[in-house]
């Protein structure tokens, strides 16, 4: 897909040393527009959206404060730490406000498999559809999201026939 001025510019606010050291595209050299459409392709084949995601990880998070920097149990079988460093970092899409420098760990104990994401993630991926370019230090993975969180899939919508 061909890119557009507006997501050029975005992209090179995702660079190194623009608005964080490492920036949020890794070593992937591929515009973000096929960035955003490989990952999208790759959560409509898990069969969930972006906001469900986005919705649990917000769901762990805000759970996760509750325990002031240390691991609590979640439900049965999740364990869950939101720890906070001081400092706030602009979205390289734009918008309003800022993102707290969070880090959200949250612990399948079933799976014996975990996942650690930002608060700028839940943002990628709610509003944007944004996974972070592959290398990238915080790059999430759709179906490692939606596993050790355990996102159910959406049911499938049938088409009813017209009425005749």
């Amino acid at each position: 897909m061909k890119q557009s001025p507006q997501m050029q510019k975005i992209q090179e606010n995702m660079r190194p040393g623009v608005l964080t050291l490492h920036g949020f595209l890794g070593n992937d050299r591929r515009n973000l527009v096929d960035i955003l459409e490989e990952d999208a392709g790759i959560v409509g084949r898990l069969g969930t959206a972006h906001k469900d995601i986005a919705e649990r990880m917000q769901y762990f998070r805000d759970k996760g404060l509750h325990g002031l920097g240390e691991f609590i149990k979640i439900n049965d079988h999740f364990d869950v730490r939101v720890e906070t460093v001081r400092g706030k970092i602009p979205s390289p899409f734009g918008g309003p406000g800022l993102y707290d420098k969070t880090n959200t760990t949250v612990r399948n104990l079933k799976l014996d498999k975990e996942v650690t994401y930002t608060d700028i993630n839940i943002h990628f991926i709610r509003d944007h559809g944004f996974y972070e370019g592959k290398g990238s230090p915080f790059r999430q993975e759709p179906e490692e999201l939606v596993e050790v969180l355990e996102i159910e899939p959406r049911p499938q919508q049938t088409e009813l026939p017209p009425n005749r």
